[in-house]
This record gives C-alpha cells, structure tokens and sequence, in this order.
C-alpha cells in the first residue's frame, strides 16, 4: 500500500509494522479521547500476546494513555476490549466477535496494510459495542 493518512504512517511508524490489531487499538483509543478529552484512564484486556497485544500501542498513541504516565493497564484475558475513564464516567469498547474473527483468519504478512487502512476507514458501528455508564472501576 502506497499512499496511507498521516496517522496510519504515523502509527506504523510508532509500532514499527502497520497490523490490524494496532489500528483497532488506535481506533479505540480515538473514541475514548474524544469522550475524555483532558483525564483519561486505560484498562486493556488484550493482554501481552502478539498479535492482540499491539493493540496497546495503538491505545497508548491515539489515548495519550501511556505505560510511561502510568495511566494504562493491560490484563492477560485475550480480548479484544478495552475501558477507559476519566475518573466519573466509564467507557467499555468491545470489538465485534465477527470482525475479529476476520482479522485472524485473513491477515497475513501481504495483507495486513490493506486490511488496517480498511479497518481505519470503516464506522464505528461495524467495528465496536460501545457502552457508556457513570460508574468508574478503575480510575484514579
């Protein structure tokens, strides 16, 4: 793929390589940041296994949520989801069962950009459950 957005560049250069996995973690972070705009916190529960673990990087570039802040924690429960808080109100990001399914069986070393930048590019809805509460778990 030739020609990408500036933040999927951006992105791939951050994470050193430009797979699905990073942009749902951008994309999550994205929508946190917008509900959070000045505190946030987050919980990922990707875990440290590649590849559902890049998600973090795709968090910690888009939430500014960073290991380095101490502000994002990742749990070892092998999901595609993630909260965030602001320290009031939570935010739960799940990605569709469906969407994760086809990120594992078609991404391959030739076609991990092509499928990132269609992931980047599709609505929120076709990607995410996303539940809103007032109640904050985990923030600080």
């Amino acid at each position: 793929m030739t020609s990408l957005p500036d933040e999927l560049r951006a992105l791939k250069r951050f994470h050193g390589h430009l797979g699905p996995y990073a942009v749902i973690g951008y994309r999550m972070g994205m929508i946190a940041r917008d509900r959070f705009p000045e505190r946030i916190y987050a919980l990922l529960h990707s875990g440290t296994k590649r590849p559902l673990s890049c998600m973090a990087d795709g968090v910690q570039m888009s939430s500014c949520c960073t290991l380095g802040k101490g502000n994002i924690t990742l749990r070892d429960d092998g999901e595609a989801s993630a909260e965030f808080s602001d320290g009031f109100k939570h935010l739960q990001i799940d990605l569709l069962p469906e969407v994760r399914a086809r990120i594992d069986a078609e991404t391959t070393h030739d076609t991990e950009e092509a499928i990132s930048a269609e992931l980047y590019d599709a609505p929120d809805a076709s990607l995410f459950v996303i539940t809103e509460g007032r109640s904050a778990p985990f923030g600080r």
